[in-house]
């Protein structure tokens, strides 16, 4: 969007203010699917719960994958208000519940729907059949998440030597195994994980069919890095390589899923907050702004992410500090962000900030988080 339509907005609903652009997920998710073209793209809701986004990537020929029973929900009740030549029969078709530990009630409720489920280990696999024993499962194999921005690794995924011993299990147990996930880590700027990943997914189903089992689902998770500043790689580079090794590893009867979050709507949501005080302290420039880290701008604490913050105004710029507007000295937006001298009641912009970033927004201090407001829906 432009600065001026970004002025407009907040000049019209006020700030802190997110803006989300719907031909940016649009574009994503065609990009997405122009390189991965064998790959079905199940949206992580996790990053972005927002129901006019379901709905958006829903009508773009999306899939969902879902970590909890309320981002099920989300989906199933988003999808039942589409018109009914716009819906899929079954719900398997469309959502993947990929958190591998989910409680009794959980799958109790889900069973209903005969949903695909992950899991990582025994325990997990004796409680899906106990409470959803309709549930098609999916192992989730634990593989290399370096140099990934969040690694998950060090929670889930089991080690891919016991793997087929948890298929196994499964069949035993009435269960059916439908196939196996990884995921890479989140922001995966280390291409070499996927291919690791992938190898070790396809010597899993090698063994599993010595033994019996043929899978027909791989999910390769998610991880596929957002734009957020030159250095990160195209992710048509990405899909090369990860093509070359799906021709390589597997037959086309493989059915190849993905869980995109952060590609799909990082770019697509833009922040603008207001400044509300500014001092000069150790000669330093800071200024004060009506959002925070405990808002739009948690990604900074808990997705190890920065969000360069804009001026509308220009002029020389030199290195000031950006504080949030709550009461508590964690809330630092930057200590060395370039911007104009701005002054109270000025606006300023944060781009890429889409995945996350309100989807883990709190009311810290008794501040809402912001605004949201949807464009070319």
């Amino acid at each position: 969007m432009t600065k001026k339509q970004l002025q407009l907005l907040a000049k019209q609903h006020g700030t802190p203010l997110v803006i989300v652009d719907h031909n940016e997920i649009r574009r994503n998710y065609a990009e997405f699917r122009r390189h991965l073209p064998q790959v079905q793209c199940y949206f992580a809701v996790k990053a972005n719960a927002e129901p006019a986004i379901v709905r958006t990537l829903y009508k773009a020929g999306a899939s969902f994958d879902v970590a909890s029973l309320p981002e099920f929900m989300l989906v199933y009740e988003n999808i039942k208000k589409l018109p009914a030549k716009a819906r899929q029969d079954f719900i398997w078709d469309k959502i993947i519940y990929a958190n591998p530990i989910k409680p009794r009630e959980t799958l109790c409720a889900l069973d209903q729907y005969k949903p695909l489920v992950t899991f990582d280990n025994l325990a997990e696999l004796q409680k899906i059949k106990q409470y959803a024993p309709h549930a098609g499962v999916v192992v989730r194999l634990g593989v290399a998440n370096t140099g990934s921005q969040c690694e998950l690794s060090n929670k889930f995924g089991c080690p891919p030597g016991e793997a087929v011993d948890l298929i196994v299990a499964a069949f035993k147990l009435g269960l059916v195994v439908e196939g196996l996930s990884f995921h890479v880590g989140s922001q995966c700027t280390n291409f070499e994980n996927f291919v690791q990943a992938l190898n070790a997914a396809a010597a899993v189903m090698k063994e599993a069919r010595e033994r019996g089992h043929e899978l027909k689902i791989l999910d390769i998770g998610g991880g596929f890095p957002a734009p957020y500043n030159k250095h990160v790689r195209p992710f048509g580079e990405l899909a090369r390589v990860i093509n070359a090794e799906l021709t390589r590893l597997f037959t086309k009867d493989i059915q190849i899923l993905a869980e995109p979050g952060r590609f799909l709507v990082a770019s697509a949501a833009t922040s603008v907050a207001r400044v509300i005080g500014k001092a000069v302290r150790d000669g330093k420039r800071c200024y004060y702004i009506d959002d925070s880290v405990y808002h739009t701008f948690s990604g900074i604490i808990f997705d190890h992410c920065q969000y360069p913050l804009k001026a509308f105004k220009s002029g020389r710029k030199e290195v000031c500090a950006v504080f949030g507007q709550t009461c508590d000295g964690l809330d630092c937006l930057s200590q060395s962000e370039l911007l104009p001298e701005l002054a109270i009641e000025d606006l300023v912009y944060a781009e890429n900030i889409g995945a996350y970033g309100s989807a883990s927004a709190t009311y810290f201090n008794g501040f809402p988080p912001a605004k949201i407001v949807h464009v070319n829906q």
